[in-house]
């Protein structure tokens, strides 16, 4: 797909109200398809400064670039969705791209990379009312839990009243916690499999339903561990891609394996499917939907 700036800002200015129409009418589909599975390609990243894809420390800033990636991503055969924040959810519904896909709104987003409140994460993304309005079909909120850090206490008060809104509007609500902690500065999430347990525990009992929330949970450091990890709750989840760190193969393998398991229902992916080593995002995608 061709994708030209001008056009989008052209009708941001002379026609915002366009968004709203484009969301009202767009085709829809249930959040679980006939495969029963979820692929969801991950692009909220940018909102919270985090715009590094390996060495290349803007990577993710050129918008023209990354819309052209996510429409081919979309367009592959056995990809479901989306899950982005308000501009990047709103260029694509003006691009067409969302036809019958699932659209998943990114909730708090200010907790921002490498700041000093990076733990007291705000919702300052989507709201749920937000997200009904636009006729998209979930919700998505990180919580990090830094034992050390009183932001945490904030983050998790507001994640619990983020999931009762969204379960009053019967939305489902992505939920992907972590143990944090600071080493020399910088928020690093604990993949131990204790540390990726007790977060699913503690995320898994927030709120005063259950009924619409669904886990996004990274592999353990260990992928052999998972199996165990994953008893903790009966909740929907999905696999967090992350980061492959150079090993792609290594990477589908480890989800691979975790997509096995009885509460797995799918993957979320972002930079490693949009910004493949080799730059081939089309084959990168393809691969991913064939681990299921």
């Amino acid at each position: 797909m061709s994708i030209s700036i001008p056009d989008i800002v052209r009708v941001r200015t002379q026609h915002p109200e366009a968004i709203a129409e484009a969301a009202a009418r767009r085709v829809r589909r249930p959040l679980m398809g006939d495969s029963g599975r979820l692929l969801i390609i991950a692009a909220d990243h940018p909102a919270r400064g985090a715009l590094a894809v390996g060495d290349q420390k803007l990577a993710m800033a050129n918008r023209v670039d990354l819309l052209e990636r996510l429409t081919l991503a979309l367009s592959r055969p056995g990809v479901d969705g989306v899950l982005a924040t308000a501009d990047i959810l709103e260029d694509l519904l003006l691009l067409g791209a969302l036809e019958n896909r699932v659209v998943i709104g990114s909730m708090n987003r200010g907790g921002l990379a490498g700041a000093t409140f990076e733990l007291d994460d705000r919702f300052t993304g989507h709201r749920a009312q937000d997200i009904q309005r636009l006729n998209f079909d979930a919700g998505k909120l990180l919580l990090r839990i830094d034992y050390e850090d009183e932001g945490s206490l904030a983050t998790m008060l507001s994640t619990a009243r983020a999931i009762d809104e969204m379960a009053e509007l019967r939305l489902p609500v992505f939920v992907e916690p972590f143990i944090s902690r600071r080493i020399e500065g910088r928020v690093t999430n604990d993949l131990s499999a204790e540390a990726v347990t007790k977060s699913i525990a503690i995320a898994s009992g927030l709120a005063g339903t259950s009924a619409y929330t669904w886990l996004k949970v990274p592999v353990t450091a260990d992928p052999d561990e998972m199996a165990q990890v994953m008893e903790t709750s009966t909740l929907p989840a999905v696999l967090l891609g992350g980061e492959v760190n150079g090993d792609q193969e290594g990477a589908y393998e480890k989800w691979r394996k975790a997509l096995q398991l009885p509460t797995v229902q799918g993957l979320v992916v972002g930079r490693s499917l949009l910004y493949p080593a080799d730059g081939d995002v089309e084959q990168a995608v393809d691969t991913a939907v064939g681990l299921f």
